[in-house]
């Protein structure tokens, strides 16, 4: 991910806070704050900035326990977890949402508290965070907390964000696994896992998913689940039948290919129990941290990105009647891959050729003397949703209604065609994204948005307001893009041209084993033979800005996230017969079923299985999925 830069010319807030938390002095300015270098002071940086923050979701991003000298390694932690949380879903669909500010907090002494045991040290930080729930003995170490009064105090430094429309997350300087999913959201910045507890942690405090492990305290096995029919969305006491016949919980996923591997159905365990209640997912993000979040999830974190921000985001005022010889207009959110329905009608009756328009010219219908309604419903067609409750929510569709009067005439206005709102032009697009441009709104014509692709003229499909490059199909490499406006009624208001570089190079990854025992199977095929383990290496690359992932499935069974191992993130992965015990937490079990836990009753996985993987770079492309089988032997 890259730093916010003034060629962006977008407001940043260059501001000094005391440990005590003193109010906000300073001003908007058209370049990045100097670093703040005194104990206590904090630099507001923006990383990703998409709109208006009293109109997008704001991820605020704070850091703890990193002194002056440990700011580079703070904006090289936010930028690893932002990669790593662009690149799963829904995030990377609703991106375009989003706001995204880091707050560089300088601290006098460099860690956390209680890292790792609650006789390490007690630091003096700005947020007071700690493990060990803030060192508390009757906690866990993986508990990572801090003041929230210090966190919100910091936060609100970030100009236009409050609480009911920002996420904030809290980093440490730490390389300790832990986190936090309350109200505020906590990872350590440096753990060879940190960037997956992030998304996991933020589905609890923005999603209010539940866990789904089957232990409260690594190594114990939690108790049988006693309880009634859990509120959670994705767990319950109802078989697959009783789902179905009662329409209820995730029966409309029931059967399907999950998104974080297998079949979603009902599998045992969850809510810190070891039975007594099922989840959809063998395993999926809220599980074993690595795996995307499956459909249920996915629904649920869906609607609540959507719920922080209104579809519609501008539009001619509905607060007075308007005349019949005027352009209505509105301007709608653009998510990343897809565009949002736009559907008129006067009276009840939708109105021929207004499908997904955002301009509508009144002067075309030839209404009759009197007064007419005129209502725009905005949607969102994706197919991350299915439950019509969602579906027909705030979150997913919103409508303006607007009181025509013919015998209300509008006074004449001189507005110059421009861009009001677009794709940020240092994004990083990939071939299969929608690049927006919304335009300036005179109330007597409609300005024309005109797009070329490599220099040639192209059509948009809908609306003039957004290309979808995956109709271009967009061979490997850079492609360059344009958005011309101009307003045919005012020829000599001038035109304004944004240009944006498209990347659809496809990144690639290199896989290196330990030594095999020998190689099986036909000349020229990846396959080798083990005895008792192996460890593999992914290194991914890219020719695009931002750091590419890598990601690979065994037997087919769900993409996980390669991140190294969990003690060391240079250190390979390793895969044994029934994993490897790191912290209470089992890793690498080969074939599948998945071991995640000690009292997990798997067979081991010895045998012969496959191993696919790929990478996938930070404007979204996915690289080609590679290969290699390997057969696990018993030794002796």
């Amino acid at each position: 991910m890259g730093r916010g830069k003034a060629a962006r010319a977008v407001p940043v807030l260059a501001a000094t806070v005391a440990l005590q938390l003193v109010a906000l002095s300073g001003q908007v300015l058209d370049a990045e704050p100097a670093a703040a270098d005194e104990v206590g002071e904090a630099a507001v940086v923006p990383i990703q900035v998409t709109g208006d923050p009293a109109k997008r979701f704001n991820f605020v991003i704070l850091g703890d326990g990193y002194t002056a000298a440990d700011m580079p390694k703070f904006r090289a932690d936010v930028d690893e977890h932002l990669s790593t949380l662009w690149a799963f879903e829904p995030w990377k669909t609703y991106r375009s949402y989003v706001n995204v500010y880091a707050v560089e907090i300088v601290s006098g002494e460099s860690g956390v508290s209680c890292d790792p045991d609650l006789t390490s040290a007690r630091r003096t930080t700005p947020l007071k965070m700690g493990f060990w729930g803030g060192c508390n003995p009757a906690s866990v170490q993986r508990l990572l907390t801090g003041d929230n009064a210090a966190i919100d105090g910091y936060a609100n430094l970030v100009t236009g964000t409050t609480n009911a429309n920002r996420q904030v997350l809290a980093l440490a300087n730490s390389t300790t696994y832990g986190g936090a999913g309350g109200s505020k959201a906590t990872a350590s910045g440096g753990n060879a896992l940190s960037s997956l507890i992030m998304p996991h942690e933020i589905g609890h405090s923005l999603g209010r998913l539940d866990d789904e492990y089957t232990y409260y305290a690594r190594g114990v096995p939690g108790a049988a689940y006693a309880g009634g029919e859990p509120g959670s969305v994705h767990h319950t006491l109802l078989t697959e039948r009783q789902m179905r016949e009662q329409r209820v919980k995730w029966w409309r996923w029931l059967g399907e290919e999950s998104t974080s591997g297998g079949v979603i159905g009902r599998y045992e365990g969850g809510l810190y129990a070891t039975a007594g209640v099922w989840r959809p997912s063998e395993h999926s993000m809220m599980k074993v941290l690595g795996y995307e979040h499956d459909q249920v999830q996915r629904e649920r974190m869906t609607q609540a990105i959507a719920e922080k921000v209104d579809l519609i985001q501008d539009h001619t005022p509905t607060t007075a009647a308007i005349g019949p010889d005027r352009v209505v207009w509105l301007e709608t959110l653009h998510p990343a891959d897809h565009t949002l329905r736009v559907t008129w009608t006067l009276g009840g009756r939708q109105v021929p050729g207004s499908r997904d328009e955002h301009n509508l010219d009144l002067r075309r219908l030839r209404l009759r003397p009197g007064t007419h309604s005129l209502t725009a419903t905005v949607t969102d067609p994706t197919g991350f949703v299915r439950d019509p409750a969602v579906r027909s929510s705030a979150a997913l569709t919103r409508t303006r209604t607007w009181t025509i009067d013919t015998r209300v005439r509008t006074a004449p206005d001189t507005v110059a065609p421009d861009f009001t709102g677009t794709t940020p032009q240092d994004w990083n697009l990939a071939a299969h994204s929608v690049v927006h441009a919304e335009t300036t709104h005179p109330a007597g014509s409609v300005p024309v948005v005109r797009w070329t692709l490599n220099g040639r003229r192209v059509a948009t499909a809908g609306n003039d307001r957004d290309l979808d490059l995956k109709r271009f199909r967009l061979r490997s490499g850079t492609h360059r893009v344009t958005a011309t406006v101009t307003d045919p009624a005012a020829p000599h208001g001038g035109a304004r041209t944004l240009t944006w570089t498209v990347d659809a190079q496809r990144p690639t990854v290199t896989a290196a084993l330990s030594r095999p025992a020998g190689t099986s199977g036909a000349a020229g095929r990846d396959e080798y033979v083990f005895d008792e383990r192996f460890t593999m290496r992914l290194t991914p690359a890219d020719i695009g800005r931002g750091a590419p992932l890598a990601e690979f499935q065994v037997d087919g069974d769900g993409w996980y996230r390669y991140f190294g191992w969990p003690t060391d993130s240079n250190a390979p992965f390793l895969f044994t017969p029934l994993g490897t015990n790191v912290d209470g937490l089992v890793y690498g079990k080969l074939g599948k079923p998945v071991r995640t836990v000690d009292w997990d009753a798997v067979p081991p996985g010895y045998g012969r299985h496959t191993v696919e993987y790929r990478a996938i770079d930070a404007a979204g492309n996915v690289g080609p999925t590679q290969s290699f089988t390997v057969t696990l032997r018993k030794s002796g």
